[in-house]
């Protein structure tokens, strides 16, 4: 065997007190198998991407083997789960095997997804499908080329044994990384326990985690949630501007550090369609496409009410403090919404006038059908059809009823002082060509599910690498679905 490197652990969170996590380590599995290793996330965090792939690397990507300065753990919280809350959830399939710092200077968690069941599984198997975390793999790595702050995958690795969920399906473990795993539902955890020193100890933690020029604030509370809704605000944007539906915007999948997390019943939209659900266990649309900045202050505003006792103790003046943070979600969210807008468009602004020409153009996309991503793009191409570069005309034609209002809008694009160029060249960083489209995520989950071929899988990944760089001999990870491969219903892994 390959021998084990200094994995840099430094493990913070399993420092505080006992009541914030159960100390177990993964449950073994039967045969171990190497699914792929991130090379250049390896890298980052210091670990040697050979060994990773190793038979002791993927050893420890199964649970089977916990390395030197690992402290694994399960976190314990609670949450809203479309609007009912639930006072204990936590780690129910996944093990903190610690914390490491890497070449950047940031510190990560590494956590394995699928590693058998803790204290809070709630009668669950703690295991992973291999379908979903393929799903996983592909969609967190391609978020991240999209530029989306994301958890991460490092590895994954097959286990020999069958998880029962609606089949029987292979079982497989997901080696994900993060910037921390703390959620809303944390601190939703302590709050309904009235732990208020629990609570103080979770603020000072996420503030030196992640903001901490916010550290010398005279209300570290308020700073905190004032920094979570700036984050967040950003976040959704930036989903927005992608077209991706998360699907379970429940307050325990909200990351306090301002990354997308727990790629279950997620997908990006095709045809243009505000209303668009694909998350078989939302029934009623809370999560669809439009609600999406609607939940995200609705959460934000269960995360201000765990802090009131802590941002002041006269209640009154804590909920105007918690009021006016939260009130300035919307504006943030719009700034940033829009701001992408004018970089999709390519406008260097967005004046009130224009707002009139963004709304006709999403009312004509949702009228026909238009495909989200290749509407963009094709606009950028139009931008400067004399760049000499690839264009999806001919993948992509535009339906005609949109003809009229791309006259209106190059006009517009002339009353600017931008070159057609540089303007082309900006656009191009905001309008990808390839997405992680469902059906081509459904091709390689039922290839590697039903047929043990990881080829799909791995050709999607590396395609998915560069989203934004369009190669002509790569147009069917561009296209939408053909007839028949349409997929509407998306599955959580549990």
């Amino acid at each position: 065997m390959t021998a084990q490197p200094n994995i840099p652990f430094d493990n913070s969170y399993a420092r505080l007190p006992d009541q914030f996590f159960s100390r177990l380590a993964p449950t073994p599995v039967s045969r171990p198998g190497p699914i792929r290793v991130n090379t250049q996330l390896a890298e980052l965090l210091g670990i040697d991407p050979e060994w990773l792939a190793s038979e002791e690397g993927t050893a420890v990507i199964a649970g089977n083997r916990v390395p030197t300065g690992a402290d694994p753990i399960a976190t314990v919280y609670a949450g809203h789960q479309f609007g009912s809350y639930n006072p204990q959830l936590g780690d129910g399939r996944a093990i903190l095997l610690g914390e490491v710092v890497g070449s950047d200077g940031k510190r990560y968690d590494l956590q394995l997804k699928g590693s058998g069941p803790t204290p809070y599984s709630r009668g669950g198997d703690g295991r992973a499908p291999l379908g979903p975390v393929i799903r996983e793999y592909v969609v967190s790595e391609a978020m991240y080329a999209l530029g989306v702050p994301t958890t991460r995958a490092l590895a994954a690795a097959t286990t020999g044994d069958t998880v029962t969920r609606q089949q029987f399906e292979p079982g497989a473990v997901l080696a994900r990384v993060a910037a921390s795993h703390i959620r809303i539902g944390t601190f939703q955890f302590f709050a309904a326990k009235g732990d208020t020193e629990a609570l103080h100890l979770l603020v000072d933690h996420v503030l030196e985690r992640h903001y901490p020029e916010m550290l010398t604030a005279d209300n570290r509370p308020l700073a905190l949630l004032q920094a979570a809704i700036s984050s967040q605000a950003a976040l959704i944007a930036r989903w927005q501007l992608l077209g991706f539906i998360h699907g379970v915007m429940n307050t325990d999948n909200m990351l306090l550090s301002g990354e997308t997390v727990d790629y279950g019943p997620c997908a990006f939209l095709d045809a243009f369609n505000p209303e668009t659900v694909f998350s078989s266990i939302d029934q009623g649309g809370r999560y669809a496409y439009r609600n999406q900045p609607g939940m995200a202050h609705w959460n934000l505003t269960c995360l201000a009410q765990t802090l009131l006792p802590l941002i002041d103790s006269d209640t009154d003046s804590a909920v105007a403090q918690a009021q006016e943070a939260i009130d300035s979600f919307p504006v943030l969210f719009m700034d940033a919404h829009t701001d992408g807008l004018a970089a999709k468009l390519g406008l260097e602004n967005v004046t009130e006038a224009d707002t009139a020409l963004i709304e006709d153009l999403f009312k004509l996309m949702a009228e026909n059908k238009a495909d989200f991503t290749l509407t963009f793009r094709r606009l950028t191409d139009l931008a400067n059809p004399e760049s000499g570069r690839a264009t999806v005309a001919e993948l992509y034609p535009l339906p005609e009823a949109l003809l009229p209002w791309c006259e209106r809008w190059q006009q517009r694009l002339a009353e600017g002082d931008e070159g057609a160029a540089e303007r082309r060249a900006g656009m191009y960083q905001a309008n990808p060509i390839y997405i992680p489209r469902n059906h081509l995520v459904e091709e390689a989950i039922r290839a590697a599910v039903d047929e043990g071929d990881l080829t799909p899988f791995n050709t999607l990944v590396d395609r998915l690498a560069q989203p934004f760089d369009y190669e002509p001999d790569d147009s069917r990870y561009a296209l939408p679905p053909g007839a028949g491969e349409e997929v509407r219903e998306t599955f959580c892994g549990t």
